[in-house]
């Protein structure tokens, strides 16, 4: 059984939890994901593996609320079980031959970042971590990834963290200071990573990005997640999670992201009156 270890809030609308299960942590590397049903009558949803501890036997999920099975999920507390923990998936993050590295994360997605961040940290590679959110409220894993990177850059739309503006303003910085990179990792909103690939593409820095797109089956056979790079055809799940961020369509995987927000809103909604009927 999938049993919740450990629950709690990183910021207003970010939950982490720790899972048991330990044939996953057994094999689990930083850029996998897993898929989980929160009970029997739930959709399948993809989450990037957090965090791992092979001997604890226990993998690490940090999920933001936005639709009704996140809803669901953040319901549950400590002691009770998942019905479906499903993984790891996907491809781990490359990480042979690299010196010096660049993370670039924002909002949620630096809870992706901070697993590649620290693998790199771990293996000896110079890493230097870029973090942005919208404001301080929102700032999740700070010291995790102060303490997983060489230099570490926060930053926030309003400036009521660390420094104001962009991450991609951050990036441009380190690099005209004199930085050298072999390799930038962006994770994050779509818009965030196409600006970030953008810039490393003028400066001529390769670039991996990270795409976690609507998912269902976790074999590439429903074909949901699929994603142009390259001019290719591409599925997140078995292809992925992490491309070429030069080659990557991304105003057609935004399209496709938008699509689904009103039904997740709507699906959100009614799960939330369920919950307050509940209640009552």
């Amino acid at each position: 059984m999938f049993e919740i270890l450990e629950k709690r809030s990183l910021n207003p609308t970010v939950t982490l939890m720790k899972i048991n299960a330990p044939r996953i942590a057994a094999k689990a590397e930083p850029g996998q994901f897993i898929i989980l049903r929160t009970d029997s009558e739930s959709e399948r949803i993809p989450l990037t593996i957090a965090d791992y501890d092979r001997n604890a036997g226990t993998v690490t999920i940090i999920f933001q609320i936005v639709g009704a099975t996140t809803e669901k999920l953040n319901h549950l507390s400590v002691g009770e079980c998942l019905h479906d923990f499903v993984g790891p998936l996907g491809t781990a993050t490359e990480t042979e031959g690299l010196k010096k590295v660049a993370v670039v994360g924002g909002g949620v997605g630096c809870a992706i970042a901070y697993p590649v961040t620290k693998k790199l940290h771990e293996l000896g590679v110079e890493v230097h971590a870029i973090a942005g959110f919208r404001n301080s409220e929102l700032v999740i894993l700070e010291d995790e990834f102060r303490a997983a990177s060489s230099k570490f850059v926060l930053m926030s739309d309003d400036g009521s963290a660390g420094e104001k503006g962009l991450v991609t303003d951050a990036l441009r910085k380190l690099v005209e200071s004199g930085e050298k990179y072999d390799r930038v990792i962006t994770i994050g909103p779509l818009i965030m990573m196409k600006f970030v690939c953008g810039l490393t593409k003028e400066l001529g820095i390769p670039t991996v990005a990270s795409m976690n797109p609507i998912m269902i089956d976790g074999t590439g056979m429903c074909g949901c997640c699929r994603l142009t790079v390259g001019g290719k055809t591409k599925f997140a799940c078995v292809d992925g999670p992490e491309f070429d961020g030069h080659l990557i369509d991304f105003d057609e995987a935004m399209a496709r992201s938008a699509m689904y927000k009103p039904f997740e809103q709507k699906s959100r909604e009614e799960t939330c009156n369920l919950f307050s009927q509940e209640v009552k």
